[in-house]
Order: structure tokens, then C-alpha cells, then sequence
């Protein structure tokens, strides 16, 4: 297959662009910059330049593929806002060109806020469109499904890791770094559910390969790790104390994202395991995160 691929030079997309050319298909991969363009086209893709912001490199895109993955996102949340607008925008232009063509689009989505508290399955339903969270790809998915298009989502862990990671667990380590201390707020038990992106990336493969049918998919390799578990291995690699805090503390400690160390989001993947063949086989997260790679500033 030819397959467009947007947030081609990001975290999971180079992973996806790589496990695809690997699997023997072709990359057409969406990019902004001739800096990044240069790392797309040595990994055997084909650059696309664009934006979510401009539509119409989105349909040309996806008129010249088999399939569309899309990945791109601006995580910005100082204009969160605008940023789930433009992604809402960006999927339904892909949308017009695919209608009825029965060429697949896979959506990346998340699990973090589904059904906090409880184990999220492929089964439990999005969550409905709120100004708190204004970002909802799954939503404009199923518009998609009802025009005409097959779509489906793959549902990402808050901690997609591995070496050169820069999300959520680099962020925790700097203000541990920062701060003299490694916290977990009160008995540390909430659960983060985490996915190696090399894993990650092959759902996303499986799931076009399928035909964006049977979906949505999680890309789970671990149910919930417990926070203070997380805490403990990087206490242990910076010699820091790693402490209970409580909710006031944990909000000066971890400011803005004090809403992600509290969340407790256990998810699990037995039906994308089933239907898709998929078997992680990358280092968990505690193992992962357990390596000097994560700690060289």
C-alpha cells in the first residue's frame, strides 16, 4: 500500500513510518520543514509538505494513497483549544477524499481519560465533546463512519516510551531534577497503562492492514503501572527522595500537570491482541525507563 501519513516526523509517526517501509509499503509523509524533510526521505519515505492547518495538502495527500494514518497533533496546551479545532478540521478534509473509496484511515486517539477509575476496553465508548478537554478525534471519526468512510482509532498510553522519549516521563524527571524530590500523590497506587513506541507503531500498521475494521484498537502493553513505582526509579537514578505528597503539595510540585500524575487510567488490549495478532515485545516501562538514556541531559 501507499500510505499518507501525518505527524510523519514526530514520536510515533517516525516509528509507524518506519515499521511500515519495513513491511514492505510506500510512505508518503506529511512535514512542514526542509530540516525535518531531510530525516523523513533518509528513512525511505516520501515527503509531503503541509500542515493540518492547510486542507487542501491534506486531500492532495490523501488522494495520492491506498490508506491514511493520521498522527499529527499540536500538543500545545497553552492553546489547546484551537489546536483540537484545527485536528477536528484536518480529519474531516481527509474524510471528503476517502468517502466510499473504502480506502482505511486510522486515527490516533488515547485512553488517559475514558473511564478514569476503572479498565478501559476497546468496548468502552469514547468520552462526549467537552470544553475541558477540547479534543476528540474519535468524534470526528465516527462522522467520518457515518458519511461513508472506514475509519477506526488506535488508542494510545499516556507514556508512549523509549530512548529519546520527550513526553510525560522526561517531564517528571526534569522537576524532579528541579525540585530535589521524586513525589507520587498520596499512596501513589493510580495507574498509567504504557506502550513502547516501536509496539505502538505496529498497531497502527495492523490496523490499516485490517482495513480500519474492528476497531477501535488499543496499543496497551502494560495495564497500569502505579505512579509510585514510576516516582521510585527516578528517585533511584537522580538520589533524590522519593516522598508522598498530598494534592496541595503535588500542585506546586508538578504545576500544570498535576492532572496527569493524579489520573489513574488503567486500560487493557485483549481484543486488539486477538484481532490484530499484536504481542508486544519491547521493554516495559519501569525496565525502560531504567536506563541511562532517560536521565543524560
Amino acid at each position: 500500500m501507499r500510505v499518507f501519513v501525518t505527524g510523519a516526523t514526530g514520536w510515533v509517526g517516525a516509528a509507524v513510518v518506519a515499521d511500515l517501509i519495513a513491511a514492505g509499503h510506500q510512505v508518503l509523509g506529511l512535514c512542514r520543514s526542509t530540516d525535518k524533510a531531510t530525516a523523513l526521505a533518509a528513512a525511505g519515505a516520501e515527503v509531503h509538505y503541509g500542515s493540518l492547518q492547510d486542507l487542501e495538502s491534506l486531500k492532495r495527500g490523501a488522494e495520492r494513497a491506498d490508506g491514511v494514518i493520521h498522527l499529527a497533533f499540536n500538543h500545545d496546551f497553552t492553546n489547546f483549544a484551537q489546536n483540537g479545532a484545527d485536528e477536528r478540521r484536518a480529519i474531516a478534509a481527509i474524510g471528503e477524499v476517502l468517502v466510499g473509496s473504502g480506502r482505511p484511515l486510522v486515527v490516533a486517539s488515547g485512553v488517559a481519560l475514558l473511564a478514569p477509575g476503572t479498565l478501559a476496553t476497546e468496548q468502552t465508548p469514547t468520552r462526549p465533546e467537552s470544553e475541558a478537554f477540547p479534543r476528540n478525534p474519535e468524534a470526528a471519526a465516527a462522522a467520518l463512519r457515518a458519511s461513508g468512510v472506514q475509519v477506526t482509532a488506535v488508542r494510545l498510553a499516556p507514556s508512549v516510551h523509549g530512548h529519546g522519549d520527550h513526553g510525560f516521563v522526561p517531564r517528571l524527571i526534569q522537576l524532579a531534577r528541579e525540585k530535589g524530590v521524586s513525589p507520587y500523590i498520596g499512596d501513589g497506587l493510580n495507574r498509567w497503562p504504557a506502550v513502547h513506541r516501536v509496539d505502538a507503531a505496529r498497531v497502527f500498521r495492523l490496523a490499516l492492514e485490517r482495513g480500519a475494521e474492528g476497531g477501535p484498537f488499543h496499543a496497551i502493553a502494560e495495564e497500569g503501572v502505579p505512579f509510585r513505582d514510576i516516582a521510585a526509579v527516578i528517585g533511584r537514578r537522580l538520589d533524590v527522595p522519593v516522598v508522598s505528597q498530598t494534592a496541595e503539595e503535588a500542585a506546586q510540585h508538578f504545576g500544570w500537570f498535576t492532572r496527569f500524575a493524579a489520573i489513574d487510567c488503567p486500560a487493557a488490549s485483549a481484543h486488539t491482541r486477538a484481532l490484530l495478532g499484536w504481542a508486544p515485545t519491547q521493554p516495559g516501562l519501569l525496565a525502560d525507563l531504567d536506563h541511562p538514556a532517560y536521565f543524560t541531559v
